[in-house]
Protein backbone atom coordinates (compact mmCIF):
# COMPACT_ATOMS: atom_id res chain seq x y z
CA UNK A 1 0.00 0.00 0.00
CA UNK A 2 2.66 2.86 0.94
CA UNK A 3 4.48 2.13 -2.47
CA UNK A 4 1.33 2.31 -4.14
CA UNK A 5 1.15 5.57 -2.78
CA UNK A 6 4.49 7.01 -3.30
CA UNK A 7 3.69 6.05 -6.82
CA UNK A 8 1.64 8.45 -7.15
CA UNK A 9 2.43 11.50 -5.65
CA UNK A 10 5.34 11.81 -8.05
CA UNK A 11 2.54 10.72 -11.43
CA UNK A 12 0.17 13.40 -10.02
CA UNK A 13 3.36 16.22 -9.66
CA UNK A 14 4.05 15.39 -12.90
CA UNK A 15 0.93 15.94 -14.62
CA UNK A 16 0.63 19.49 -13.07
CA UNK A 17 3.89 20.05 -14.00
CA UNK A 18 3.35 19.16 -17.61
CA UNK A 19 0.18 21.55 -18.23
CA UNK A 20 1.15 24.47 -20.26
CA UNK A 21 0.52 27.83 -18.63
CA UNK A 22 -0.15 30.92 -20.26
CA UNK A 23 -0.41 34.44 -18.27
CA UNK A 24 -1.52 37.24 -21.02
CA UNK A 25 -0.91 40.69 -19.67
CA UNK A 26 -2.45 43.46 -21.63
CA UNK A 27 -0.72 46.66 -21.37
CA UNK A 28 -0.26 50.49 -22.17
CA UNK A 29 2.22 53.12 -20.42
CA UNK A 30 3.29 49.98 -17.95
CA UNK A 31 6.68 50.90 -17.86
CA UNK A 32 6.78 51.47 -14.15
CA UNK A 33 5.61 48.13 -13.55
CA UNK A 34 6.22 45.28 -16.27
CA UNK A 35 10.50 45.47 -15.56
CA UNK A 36 9.31 44.00 -11.93
CA UNK A 37 6.24 41.71 -12.58
CA UNK A 38 7.89 39.93 -15.62
CA UNK A 39 10.55 38.19 -13.14
CA UNK A 40 8.12 37.79 -10.11
CA UNK A 41 6.12 35.93 -12.55
CA UNK A 42 8.92 34.12 -14.09
CA UNK A 43 10.32 32.87 -10.76
CA UNK A 44 7.18 31.19 -9.52
CA UNK A 45 7.51 27.48 -8.25
CA UNK A 46 4.87 26.03 -10.97
CA UNK A 47 6.24 27.51 -14.69
CA UNK A 48 3.87 29.84 -15.93
CA UNK A 49 4.93 31.44 -20.04
CA UNK A 50 4.19 34.90 -20.21
CA UNK A 51 2.60 36.48 -23.29
CA UNK A 52 2.85 40.96 -22.61
CA UNK A 53 -0.16 42.40 -25.51
CA UNK A 54 1.56 46.08 -25.29
CA UNK A 55 -1.09 48.72 -27.78
CA UNK A 56 1.80 50.40 -28.87
CA UNK A 57 2.59 52.01 -25.39
CA UNK A 58 4.15 55.37 -26.17
CA UNK A 59 6.43 55.02 -22.72
CA UNK A 60 8.64 52.60 -23.92
CA UNK A 61 6.72 49.54 -22.49
CA UNK A 62 7.26 46.86 -25.03
CA UNK A 63 10.82 47.59 -25.60
CA UNK A 64 11.54 46.86 -21.90
CA UNK A 65 10.03 43.80 -22.72
CA UNK A 66 12.19 42.95 -25.38
CA UNK A 67 15.03 43.99 -23.33
CA UNK A 68 14.09 41.18 -20.71
CA UNK A 69 13.39 38.47 -23.57
CA UNK A 70 17.08 37.04 -23.84
CA UNK A 71 16.88 36.39 -20.19
CA UNK A 72 13.75 34.02 -20.37
CA UNK A 73 14.43 32.85 -23.66
CA UNK A 74 10.75 30.89 -25.06
CA UNK A 75 9.20 31.90 -21.82
CA UNK A 76 8.30 35.35 -22.22
CA UNK A 77 6.57 36.60 -25.25
CA UNK A 78 5.86 39.80 -26.58
CA UNK A 79 2.77 40.96 -29.25
CA UNK A 80 2.93 44.34 -30.55
CA UNK A 81 -0.17 45.61 -31.55
CA UNK A 82 -0.34 48.94 -33.72
CA UNK A 83 -2.71 50.94 -31.89
CA UNK A 84 -4.93 51.22 -28.57
CA UNK A 85 -7.80 49.44 -29.68
CA UNK A 86 -9.42 48.18 -25.78
CA UNK A 87 -9.09 45.60 -23.60
CA UNK A 88 -11.51 43.33 -25.21
CA UNK A 89 -9.94 43.15 -28.86
CA UNK A 90 -6.18 42.88 -27.04
CA UNK A 91 -7.66 40.00 -24.79
CA UNK A 92 -9.26 38.08 -28.29
CA UNK A 93 -5.65 38.08 -30.25
CA UNK A 94 -4.17 37.19 -27.35
CA UNK A 95 -6.64 33.87 -27.17
CA UNK A 96 -5.84 32.92 -30.24
CA UNK A 97 -2.34 33.18 -30.41
CA UNK A 98 -2.13 30.83 -26.91
CA UNK A 99 -4.56 28.41 -28.75
CA UNK A 100 -2.24 28.17 -31.93
CA UNK A 101 0.35 26.82 -29.00
CA UNK A 102 -2.06 24.62 -27.39
CA UNK A 103 -1.71 26.02 -23.81
CA UNK A 104 -3.92 24.03 -21.44
CA UNK A 105 -4.79 26.95 -18.98
CA UNK A 106 -4.44 30.70 -20.01
CA UNK A 107 -4.85 33.16 -17.27
CA UNK A 108 -5.62 37.32 -17.40
CA UNK A 109 -3.66 39.43 -15.22
CA UNK A 110 -3.24 43.26 -15.05
CA UNK A 111 0.15 44.62 -14.95
CA UNK A 112 0.13 46.99 -12.35
CA UNK A 113 0.04 44.38 -9.80
CA UNK A 114 -3.23 45.19 -8.58
CA UNK A 115 -3.30 41.36 -8.98
CA UNK A 116 -1.03 39.24 -6.88
CA UNK A 117 1.53 37.09 -9.39
CA UNK A 118 1.51 34.69 -6.59
CA UNK A 119 -2.17 34.18 -6.40
CA UNK A 120 -1.72 32.33 -10.30
CA UNK A 121 -0.99 29.53 -8.09
CA UNK A 122 -3.85 29.55 -6.73
CA UNK A 123 -6.06 29.47 -10.06
CA UNK A 124 -3.86 27.69 -11.83
CA UNK A 125 -4.24 24.89 -9.20
CA UNK A 126 -8.24 25.48 -9.03
CA UNK A 127 -7.98 24.38 -12.63
CA UNK A 128 -5.82 21.34 -12.27
CA UNK A 129 -7.35 19.81 -9.06
CA UNK A 130 -10.94 21.10 -9.15
CA UNK A 131 -14.04 20.82 -10.89
CA UNK A 132 -14.34 24.51 -12.54
CA UNK A 133 -13.47 25.27 -16.52
CA UNK A 134 -13.30 29.05 -15.63
CA UNK A 135 -11.86 30.52 -12.07
CA UNK A 136 -12.21 33.85 -10.69
CA UNK A 137 -9.77 35.37 -8.51
CA UNK A 138 -12.52 37.23 -6.76
CA UNK A 139 -12.50 40.45 -4.71
CA UNK A 140 -16.21 39.97 -3.02
CA UNK A 141 -16.07 35.67 -2.71
CA UNK A 142 -15.49 36.52 1.11
CA UNK A 143 -16.97 40.12 1.99
CA UNK A 144 -15.10 42.95 0.47
CA UNK A 145 -11.00 42.80 -0.33
CA UNK A 146 -9.93 45.61 -1.42
CA UNK A 147 -6.83 47.59 -0.28
CA UNK A 148 -6.02 51.57 -1.31
CA UNK A 149 -9.41 52.33 -3.27
CA UNK A 150 -11.78 55.04 -2.21
CA UNK A 151 -15.15 54.22 -1.08
CA UNK A 152 -16.45 55.85 -3.99
CA UNK A 153 -14.54 53.48 -6.16
CA UNK A 154 -15.16 50.47 -4.27
CA UNK A 155 -18.94 51.17 -3.81
CA UNK A 156 -18.70 51.52 -7.85
CA UNK A 157 -17.06 48.16 -8.56
CA UNK A 158 -19.20 46.58 -5.76
CA UNK A 159 -22.60 47.49 -7.14
CA UNK A 160 -21.36 47.37 -10.50
CA UNK A 161 -20.84 43.59 -10.04
CA UNK A 162 -24.54 43.26 -8.18
CA UNK A 163 -26.08 45.03 -11.26
CA UNK A 164 -24.36 42.64 -13.65
CA UNK A 165 -25.52 39.67 -11.53
CA UNK A 166 -29.45 40.87 -10.97
CA UNK A 167 -29.76 41.47 -14.54
CA UNK A 168 -27.86 38.22 -16.17
CA UNK A 169 -28.18 35.96 -12.87
CA UNK A 170 -24.94 34.98 -13.53
CA UNK A 171 -23.82 33.18 -10.25
CA UNK A 172 -20.61 35.02 -10.08
CA UNK A 173 -20.28 37.61 -7.50
CA UNK A 174 -16.76 39.71 -8.69
CA UNK A 175 -18.49 39.60 -12.53
CA UNK A 176 -15.85 42.55 -13.46
CA UNK A 177 -12.97 40.59 -12.03
CA UNK A 178 -9.83 40.76 -14.56
CA UNK A 179 -7.74 38.32 -12.81
CA UNK A 180 -9.28 34.92 -14.49
CA UNK A 181 -8.18 31.79 -15.90
CA UNK A 182 -9.54 29.49 -18.24
CA UNK A 183 -9.26 26.13 -19.98
CA UNK A 184 -8.57 26.34 -23.25
CA UNK A 185 -11.53 24.30 -23.81
CA UNK A 186 -13.04 27.89 -22.81
CA UNK A 187 -11.35 29.73 -24.89
CA UNK A 188 -12.14 27.68 -27.96
CA UNK A 189 -15.19 27.32 -27.65
CA UNK A 190 -15.59 31.56 -27.43
CA UNK A 191 -14.10 31.51 -30.97
CA UNK A 192 -17.61 30.46 -32.16
CA UNK A 193 -19.21 33.53 -30.26
CA UNK A 194 -18.76 37.66 -31.49
CA UNK A 195 -17.04 39.57 -28.47
CA UNK A 196 -18.74 42.27 -27.98
CA UNK A 197 -17.28 44.90 -25.50
CA UNK A 198 -13.63 46.49 -26.00
CA UNK A 199 -13.44 47.83 -22.14
CA UNK A 200 -13.63 46.24 -19.72
CA UNK A 201 -17.15 45.10 -19.92
CA UNK A 202 -15.26 42.22 -21.77
CA UNK A 203 -14.37 40.41 -18.48
CA UNK A 204 -18.42 40.24 -17.84
CA UNK A 205 -19.26 39.27 -21.47
CA UNK A 206 -17.03 36.08 -21.18
CA UNK A 207 -17.97 34.89 -18.02
CA UNK A 208 -21.34 35.55 -19.18
CA UNK A 209 -21.08 33.45 -22.49
CA UNK A 210 -19.01 30.92 -20.85
CA UNK A 211 -21.94 30.27 -18.42
CA UNK A 212 -24.37 30.36 -20.98
CA UNK A 213 -22.38 27.68 -22.84
CA UNK A 214 -22.55 25.30 -19.44
CA UNK A 215 -19.04 25.92 -18.40
CA UNK A 216 -18.48 25.50 -14.80
CA UNK A 217 -17.45 28.68 -13.32
CA UNK A 218 -15.87 28.93 -9.88
CA UNK A 219 -14.46 32.06 -7.63
CA UNK A 220 -11.68 31.94 -5.22
CA UNK A 221 -10.73 34.94 -2.62
CA UNK A 222 -7.72 37.22 -3.53
CA UNK A 223 -7.06 40.47 -2.41
CA UNK A 224 -6.82 43.39 -4.75
CA UNK A 225 -4.14 45.84 -4.14
CA UNK A 226 -5.11 49.37 -6.31
CA UNK A 227 -2.52 50.43 -8.19
CA UNK A 228 1.24 52.25 -6.98
CA UNK A 229 2.50 53.63 -10.15
CA UNK A 230 1.07 54.55 -13.23
CA UNK A 231 -2.13 55.60 -14.15
CA UNK A 232 -5.65 53.72 -14.18
CA UNK A 233 -7.50 53.18 -17.80
CA UNK A 234 -11.20 53.18 -16.53
CA UNK A 235 -12.89 56.55 -17.64
CA UNK A 236 -16.43 57.23 -18.63
CA UNK A 237 -16.69 55.55 -21.90
CA UNK A 238 -16.15 52.03 -20.71
CA UNK A 239 -18.89 52.24 -17.66
CA UNK A 240 -21.43 53.32 -19.92
CA UNK A 241 -20.38 50.55 -21.92
CA UNK A 242 -20.85 48.34 -19.36
CA UNK A 243 -24.18 49.71 -17.56
CA UNK A 244 -26.06 49.77 -21.22
CA UNK A 245 -24.19 47.01 -23.03
CA UNK A 246 -25.17 44.26 -20.60
CA UNK A 247 -28.58 44.74 -20.90
CA UNK A 248 -28.50 44.16 -24.38
CA UNK A 249 -26.07 40.74 -23.83
CA UNK A 250 -28.36 40.10 -21.66
CA UNK A 251 -31.50 40.17 -24.66
CA UNK A 252 -29.36 38.54 -27.00
CA UNK A 253 -29.19 35.57 -25.02
CA UNK A 254 -32.15 34.93 -24.71
CA UNK A 255 -34.76 32.07 -26.58
CA UNK A 256 -36.80 34.91 -28.08
CA UNK A 257 -34.14 36.88 -29.70
CA UNK A 258 -32.84 33.82 -31.36
CA UNK A 259 -36.22 33.64 -32.16
CA UNK A 260 -36.62 37.11 -33.51
CA UNK A 261 -33.00 36.68 -35.55
CA UNK A 262 -34.61 33.28 -37.55
CA UNK A 263 -37.74 34.81 -38.12
CA UNK A 264 -35.68 37.95 -39.88
CA UNK A 265 -33.48 35.76 -41.37
CA UNK A 266 -36.59 33.44 -43.22
CA UNK A 267 -37.94 37.03 -44.22
CA UNK A 268 -35.09 38.32 -45.46
CA UNK A 269 -34.33 35.31 -47.83
CA UNK A 270 -38.34 35.40 -48.50
CA UNK A 271 -38.34 39.19 -49.68
CA UNK A 272 -35.08 38.53 -51.75
CA UNK A 273 -36.65 35.44 -53.48
CA UNK A 274 -40.30 37.61 -54.21
CA UNK A 275 -37.67 40.57 -55.76
CA UNK A 276 -35.91 37.86 -57.72
CA UNK A 277 -39.18 36.54 -58.80
CA UNK A 278 -40.51 39.75 -59.98
CA UNK A 279 -37.25 40.91 -61.71
CA UNK A 280 -37.86 37.36 -63.59
CA UNK A 281 -41.64 38.04 -64.61
CA UNK A 282 -40.37 41.80 -65.96
CA UNK A 283 -37.87 40.42 -68.10
CA UNK A 284 -40.02 37.80 -69.77
CA UNK A 285 -42.82 40.34 -70.12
Amino acid sequence: MAGEQDRRIPYFCFESIMKKNLVIVPTFNEAENIEELVPVVMGLERPFDMLVVDDNSPDGTAGLVEALQPKFQGRLHLLKRPNKEGLGPAYVEAFQWALDRDYDFIFEMDADFSHDPYDLLKLQETLQNKDADVVVGSRYVRGIQVVNWPLSRILLSYFASLYVRLITRMPVKDTTAGFVGYKKEVIKAMKEESIRFTGYAFQIEMKFKAWVKGFRLTEIPIVFTDRARGTSKMNRSIISEAIFGIILMKIKSTHYWNMYIQVRKRNLLINHFLKEWIDLIEWLS
